[in-house]
């Protein structure tokens, strides 16, 4: 164990981990962003306990994008019987399998994988289905929509950045026939990034607007999709709706 927190302590961390011997991991942002982290994992937790009022023993996850793993860890924490975590890079997976190890969760998994990969013919449904900071790095956030519907057969909680809307009624041809616009994508460009740790892998980003976003989750299967309250303490994005958290049923 001392050899895995000493692996532990030579590797830069995006999240606030806790050690056995009760020290936190450095983070390579300073802990500039550890409320994001904390203010995300309380919403969630506050979804999923009103979700599950009866505890979570027997219930499936998956993280998409699972990054180090943070909240994947925290899902087995709080007792759910199999959490699985994808990412693209190798580097996140190595990172959150070897933290999986430190904290001796059982039925917790990292694997490598791309999203729009992912086959639920192969990987069967999960109760639960996270897609937290992804949707806003990748060119098809409606095909990640669509896989993450795939995966669900519970509970879905998207978290992502959200662009300004505009609506209202567009010339789709001619002057005499138009059509509504149902919220709006900004294109971001991130091409110069795709080697970063929390950035596109291709470096193409469509981020929608909260108007966009909860249209497309209806069109591709989700339903009682419901815009998550920010504590007011909580990280300044998600309080002023520059950020949003939703979470939909399947």
């Amino acid at each position: 164990m001392t050899n895995l927190i000493d692996q532990a302590r030579n590797r830069e961390w995006f999240y606030p981990y806790e050690l056995p011997d009760g020290n936190v991991v450095s983070s390579y942002h300073g802990g500039e962003l550890d409320l994001i982290h904390a203010t995300r994992w309380g919403m969630l937790e506050r979804r999923l306990k009103a979700e599950h009022p009866h505890g979570f023993a027997g219930l499936k996850a998956v993280d998409l994008a699972a990054h180090q793993g943070w909240f994947a860890h925290n899902l087995a924490g709080m007792g759910l019987t199999d959490v699985l975590g994808i990412d693209a890079r190798a580097r996140h997976v190595e990172d959150a399998s070897l933290m999986a190890r430190i904290q001796g969760h059982d039925g917790l998994e990292f694997r490598q994988g791309d999203v729009f990969e992912i086959d639920a013919n192969d990987l069967g449904t999960f109760d639960v289905v996270l897609m937290l900071g992804l949707l806003y790095h990748v060119e098809n956030p409606v095909g990640a929509l669509r896989v993450a519907r795939s995966l669900c057969s519970g509970l879905c909680v998207i978290e992502t950045q959200v662009a300004p809307n505009l609506s209202g009624m567009l010339d789709y041809g001619s002057y005499r026939f138009v059509r509504p616009m149902k919220g709006s994508f900004a294109i971001i460009d991130e091409m110069a990034d795709t080697e970063g740790p929390e950035a596109s892998v291709t470096g193409i980003c469509l981020v929608p607007s909260l108007e966009a976003l909860t249209w497309c989750m209806e069109k591709v299967g989700f339903r009682d999709i419901e815009v998550l309250p920010p504590p007011e303490d909580g990280y300044e994005q998600l309080v002023h709706g520059k950020r949003v958290m939703v979470a939909a049923r399947a």
